[in-house]
């Protein structure tokens, strides 16, 4: 079952293991070493979230933004838990896990997941999820022991952040059958950023982002269900 688990999760791990260096390497420049890297990826383990703590931690960004912006970032993952929530229960004490551990690769390789006969299903799913996580966590070790280590210019490194949300947008672009969620968010951000500046922007465009949709959301539905 190790072998079939790690067979299914391969795609994650070349992905994981540069994210995860990458993420490891921007803690490391911003003044935390590998061990922070460690328990970062260890106990957060949400990887556009983790690139995000790295400027936070850099700017003493406040308790309150940081809160709120784990949960506009990470709030997808409640849509992806509730599909789930079944599936999970049956993995008996490996369940908070399961539900820890439920990131959008590893939600991806469930969703297409065919277990061949003989094999326990929950056990499978049990080891892709901590296989993923571990690419995830010797991927942000790695990257804390490089930037240590080697002397070099991550001028750039971090627009793997960047690219991460562009792909993201894209994709948000392509599956939906309107585009306003993804336009409303541009125009506020794009707005804000004008009003406020770089550093104040965020926060406020967010918020205004979420009150906007919330107001249209009966035209989306109506838009998507055509």
């Amino acid at each position: 079952m190790l072998r079939f688990a790690f067979l299914q999760s391969v795609p994650v791990m070349f992905g994981y293991l540069f994210l995860g260096t990458a993420f490891g390497i921007l803690l490391e420049k911003a003044g935390f070493n590998f061990i922070w890297a460690f328990f970062a990826s260890l106990t957060v383990y949400a990887g556009s979230l983790q690139f995000v703590i790295v400027s936070f931690l850099s700017a003493g960004t406040a308790l309150t933004t940081v809160a709120l912006m784990s949960l506009f970032i990470n709030s997808r993952h409640i849509f992806y838990g509730l599909s789930f929530i079944e599936n999970f229960k049956k993995t008996g004490k490996a369940y908070p896990y399961m539900v820890f551990s439920l990131t959008d690769e590893t939600y991806s390789i469930l969703c297409s997941l065919q277990v061949p006969d003989g094999m326990n299903y929950n056990t499978v799913i049990f080891l892709i999820a901590l296989l993923n996580q571990c690419y995830w966590i010797i991927g942000s070790v790695l990257g804390g022991l490089v930037g240590q280590m080697i002397p070099f210019d991550v001028t750039g490194i971090d627009f793997s952040m960047t690219a991460l949300f562009v792909v993201i947008f894209l994709e948000q672009w392509k599956t939906s059958e309107t585009h306003l969620p993804a336009l409303t968010g541009f125009t506020c951000s794009i707005l804000f950023l004008l009003l406020l500046g770089p550093d104040r922007f965020l926060l406020p465009s967010l918020v205004a982002t979420v009150l906007l949709l919330s107001v249209c959301k009966p035209f989306i539905k109506i838009k998507e269900e055509k």
